[in-house]
């Protein structure tokens, strides 16, 4: 790949040069502002514009084929029936439903319940929902409201999605990394971790995990696996925050596994859930179940989506209506089952995994230090090297080579060199996947070669 020129390299030292008058620093702001998880989130989200040439592994988008901005006003039109003509409403209700400012727990919560019940088994009263501004706005009002003082603390299985570092790092709620590995979590790490803090003075608030081909791991649960955590939750009276952005993408014929949620009996499960892999990204519409009982300071007790509620009024007011009539209205177009309204993004995504996985083999034949995992489904699959990896080889990957990944370093929290990286399968064709291993193959060739123009192989580490 051609390198910028000299004129622009210069042009932009200069504006670096300007000096300028300074009215704030960054250290009279927040501390979140200038955390190394905000500022993650950042660069993840728009490195891929700096490098439009660049075939982008990266990002952990949804399959941009079968958008189509026609049905919008198809679901917008069935939302809209669906308020006359099953729920009642007049005319005027209607338009102010859809034009007004709208319920702070959301109009669409009815229908969210249906599709929990349809899809995974869930059960559960759609007054314990409350329909947020994607799931990001979902993880930040539990964490406010389960920070309660400097004591309280958050496990996360590690590596951990960089948003809800991020949301935690925002209300000031520190987070305790506790060991994932081929089981989706370490549950004897995870006893050891409650011990520890909680000998240090400290309150485990809740444990953080994604149990369906996690982000960015692609790691998944077995069921076995998933009662035993349950369990531990329950004897360590734990809450659990089950965040299931990828569920419904198995690649296999194996079938999905039930969530932590569908196997709850003991209100231990906080469910995080969104539509923008399942629906629409643009819509921004997501939701958390919180059915755990609260009691209120006047004696009522009511679930905590109700305090959550109070919280988002504050935020964001509530999630936009006319956002929320398109989810409600592809949930009713497919009869609230969202499981039948991706086939075709589910026979995508499973194409891409076993096309990216199957490429590596040919990049990378068994024997040598590249390794990878073949994940069970999901958008993602992580590639270790026996070099560190950081975001100025990504620099460098995406302006010589042409090709875009994650540093899985960002998923952890302690600054450590991780010689590992995240190729996302979501929003590319095979042909850009193919023509991005090729680059990649490139890049670790030229990274191991001693001396230069040496192969180097490897295989796959399930």
């Amino acid at each position: 790949m051609r390198r910028p020129g000299r004129g622009a390299a210069a042009a932009h030292a200069d504006r670096r040069l300007t000096v300028e008058p300074v009215d704030l620093t960054v250290a009279a702001l927040h501390a979140s502002v200038d955390d190394p998880a905000l500022n993650s989130m950042n660069f993840l989200n728009e490195v891929a514009q700096h490098y439009p040439d660049a075939v982008s592994l990266a990002a952990g988008r949804p399959y941009e084929e079968f958008f189509d901005a026609g049905v919008l006003h198809t679901y917008l039109d069935t939302f809209r029936r669906h308020l006359a003509d099953d729920l009642g409403l007049s005319p005027v209700q209607v338009d102010r439903t859809l034009l007004q400012y709208g319920r702070t727990k959301g109009v669409v919560h009815h229908l969210i319940a249906r599709n929990l019940a349809v899809d995974e088994g869930i059960t559960v009263d759609p007054e314990t929902i409350v329909v947020t501004v994607g799931c990001q706005e979902a993880m930040f009002l539990v964490l406010r409201a389960l920070r309660a003082g400097p004591r309280d603390v958050l496990l996360a299985v590690a590596p951990t999605y960089v948003g809800l570092t991020g949301a935690a790092r925002l209300v000031d709620l520190p987070v305790r990394p506790v060991t994932g590995g081929p089981d989706g979590i370490d549950l004897a790490d995870l006893r050891e971790q409650l011990r520890r803090a909680r000998a240090e003075g400290l309150r485990p608030r809740a444990c953080y995990v994604m149990p369906d081909f996690a982000n960015p791991s692609g790691v998944s649960m077995d069921l076995a696996q998933r009662r035993r955590l349950l369990d531990l939750a329950a004897e360590e009276e734990l809450l659990l925050l089950e965040d299931n952005p990828y569920g419904l993408f198995p690649a296999g014929t194996a079938g999905r596994l039930p969530t932590l949620k569908a196997l709850d009996t003991r209100r231990r499960v906080v469910y995080l859930g969104s539509f923008a892999k399942t629906v629409l990204p643009g819509a921004r519409v997501g939701y958390v179940v919180a059915d755990q009982r609260v009691a209120a300071s006047d004696g009522t007790v009511g679930p905590l989506a109700d305090q959550l509620a109070k919280i988002k009024s504050m935020v964001t007011v509530n999630t936009s209506p006319i956002a929320q009539a398109v989810v409600g209205g592809a949930l009713l177009a497919h009869d609230c089952s969202l499981v039948a309204a991706t086939v075709r993004e589910r026979a995508a995504y499973a194409r891409n995994l076993r096309h990216m996985v199957d490429g590596l083999a040919r990049r990378f034949p068994a024997g040598g230090p590249v390794r990878w995992n073949v994940p069970a489904g999901g958008f993602f699959v992580v590639v270790t090297v026996p070099f560190g990896v950081d975001d100025s080889l990504l620099h460098r990957s995406a302006r010589e080579y042409g090709v875009l990944w994650t540093p899985m370093a960002h998923f952890y929290d302690d600054g450590a060199t991780v010689n590992a990286l995240r190729l996302s399968v979501s929003a590319v064709t095979p042909d850009q996947i193919d023509l991005g291993l090729d680059r990649l193959a490139a890049l670790v060739t030229d990274e191991l070669a001693e001396p230069a123009g040496s192969v180097i192989s490897g295989g796959a580490a399930r």
